[in-house]
């Protein structure tokens, strides 16, 4: 793969995950997902949990579990398809040029090891420094996400953070190595409304300063307003919907997307919306180990129509710069 970026996407083509499971049918966590990651871009993918979103931004990193099985498709970066790279050559662009920031800042952080040791071995895999010339670099990087005393973060461990500080040493390790594209897998879900405000702001001003990618992945809509470029919502392992957040927030086209935006706005008007868990849609997502005909969001959408019960829909554009998969908008 070539060593200096271009502004070609990473694009995620026609992409199927399954999960096997003991006794029972594989699980199709990912159907066919396709996405493109431009430079500089905040691409947001939103849906409920088990919508497939964590699957497919753990398969960028070849970071799934054993059980989990690539069917189909396949993930170019940098002109290569990262799926069919071996080892040794994945651990390369893992960390240096594309890195995770963990939903839970405890499970990205050794307890026993300082938290500037563990930075800076990031740094040593990849980046060809001496070890002051490191030690120098990490309390810059720990200076850069809002840590006044960079040596006295450097020094401590884990357990003596907060949450959130926890949190910003999550991205300081994640923007280590000055990657093109960072996954942060709902990296606010375990904050109050305050952090979740500063670590948006800091993920903003890292992406303005280096131009890094960002694939966002959560279930709650408000994190990308005034935040993402564009949005993508899974359900049931399916892009059913792509667009810019303005419009997606504006003028959602999907009866899925529709409900998430009501919801998010039902609970950003509640008073006490930083200590209440997001509301859900009615009814149940399908079960994935025996999918059947049709539209997946059919029985629990308030606009199906008899088409949507016995066909599947196929993908639409009915607008620039739009996608989705529904049969209001054409068959």
């Amino acid at each position: 793969m070539a060593s200096v970026f271009n502004d070609d996407p990473v694009q995620i083509i026609d992409l199927t995950i399954s999960y096997s499971l003991p006794g029972s049918a594989p699980v199709r966590a990912v159907d066919h997902a396709s996405l493109e990651i431009h430079r500089g871009e905040v691409i947001g993918v939103l849906g409920e949990s088990g919508s497939g979103k964590s699957t497919l931004a753990a398969a960028i990193l070849r970071l799934l579990p054993p059980n989990a099985h690539y069917n189909d498709g396949s993930i170019m970066f940098r002109g290569g398809n990262l799926l069919a790279l071996a080892e040794p050559e994945l651990r390369r662009v893992r960390g240096k040029e594309i890195s995770l920031i963990s939903q839970d800042p405890a499970l990205s952080v050794n307890p026993v090891i300082r938290v500037g040791d563990q930075i800076s071995e990031v740094v040593r895999a990849h980046l060809a420094m001496n070890g002051s010339e490191r030690r120098q670099h990490v309390e810059e990087l720990l200076r850069a996400v809002g840590f006044d005393l960079p040596r006295q973060i450097y020094s401590a461990y884990p357990h003596q953070l907060s949450g959130g500080q926890r949190q910003r040493v999550g991205i300081a390790q994640a923007i280590a190595c000055n990657p093109v594209l960072v996954i942060a897998d709902e990296p606010t879900s375990k904050l109050d409304a305050a952090l979740q405000a500063e670590v948006l702001i800091l993920l903003s001003e890292i992406r303005k300063r280096h131009g890094t990618a960002f694939l966002v992945i959560s279930h709650d809509p408000t994190i990308f307003s005034g935040f993402a470029d564009r949005i993508v919502v899974m359900y049931a392992g399916r892009v059913v919907e792509e667009g810019k957040t303005a419009d997606i927030f504006r003028r959602p086209l999907h009866p899925y997307t529709q409900a998430l935006v009501r919801l998010s706005e039902r609970h950003l008007g509640n008073a006490r919306a930083s200590r209440v868990r997001f509301p859900v849609i009615d009814g149940e997502a399908p079960d994935l180990t025996h999918i059947g005909i049709g539209c997946r969001f059919a029985p629990r959408c308030p606009e199906r129509m008899q088409v949507c019960m016995s066909c599947d829909p196929r993908e639409l554009t009915p607008e620039p710069f739009r996608r989705v998969s529904c049969f209001k908008y054409g068959s």
